[in-house]
């Protein structure tokens, strides 16, 4: 309602500039023949006006502005894989009993084109991914998330979240796979259903998690080339990866 009556008081002290304006030609000029063809050129380009203004400059900006914030949104998601991503997706992929078939498509290198990318996407889209849970160390596990709990929070919290859909379906998997393991007392001793249960969280995690790792090596490379020479030599996916310089 505040708002509203901001607006109106605005509205009204323009049209009383107006008439003021319109009053002042009119005492100079006494011709009140040139102010109504003049009122009625401008109304005549008002609708042209609007449109430029809202149809096209707010387009622009808009557009900007979303750069901008999807750019913010890619500096988090690379503190993401710093912080948690990387780590984790090196301890979920080594459960996959069938990593072979993908591993050396993801070996990921300076030469790769935007097609390269594309093309492996595409691939990993059906590719059966697979999780051993008798290759897991759950309990690892759980420590390992349990420790990053507050980080993922503040992600979460992040309002520019939700126009990255992708990414936040990702935390979401990651967040709730880490309260499934921190409402466990002993993850050593545990029914199979439940492990079935817990392989289905954790299987949903490592999917998004590929997904979204391959997206941030392709914005690397484009973007940022020192970036993109650490995760490559820090690749999770390859085993003779190194990050010294050879």
């Amino acid at each position: 309602m505040k708002r509203l009556s901001w607006q109106i008081r605005l509205g009204l002290l323009l049209l009383a500039l107006s008439a003021i304006v319109y009053l002042i030609h009119y005492a100079i000029f006494r011709d009140p023949h040139h102010i109504f063809l003049w009122s009625i050129t401008s109304f005549a380009f008002l609708p042209i006006s609007v449109l430029f203004v809202t149809l096209i400059i707010n387009q622009l900006l808009s557009g900007r502005e979303k750069r901008v914030r999807l750019e913010k949104l890619e500096m988090v998601i690379g503190t993401f894989f710093s912080e948690v991503g990387t780590r984790l997706l090196a301890f979920l992929s080594d459960s996959d009993p069938k990593l072979d078939e993908i591993r050396k498509e993801l070996i990921v290198t300076n030469d790769w084109s935007e097609q390269e990318f594309s093309g492996v996407s595409n691939r990993l889209k059906n590719y059966d991914y697979g999780v051993e849970m008798e290759k897991i160390d759950l309990e690892d596990l759980r420590s390992f998330l349990g420790g990053k709990n507050n980080f993922l929070l503040r992600l979460l919290e992040n309002p520019t979240l939700l126009e990255h859909e992708a990414f936040a379906e990702l935390l979401r998997a990651v967040f709730h796979l880490t309260e499934e393991l921190s409402a466990r007392k002993d993850t050593r001793r545990l029914p199979t259903s439940d492990r079935e249960h817990l392989a289905g969280d954790i299987k949903r995690v490592y999917v998004l998690l590929v997904r979204q790792w391959l997206d941030y090596m392709r914005y690397l490379k484009d973007n940022y080339p020192y970036l993109f020479s650490l995760v490559v030599r820090t690749n999770p996916f390859d085993q003779n990866a190194s990050p010294i310089v050879k």
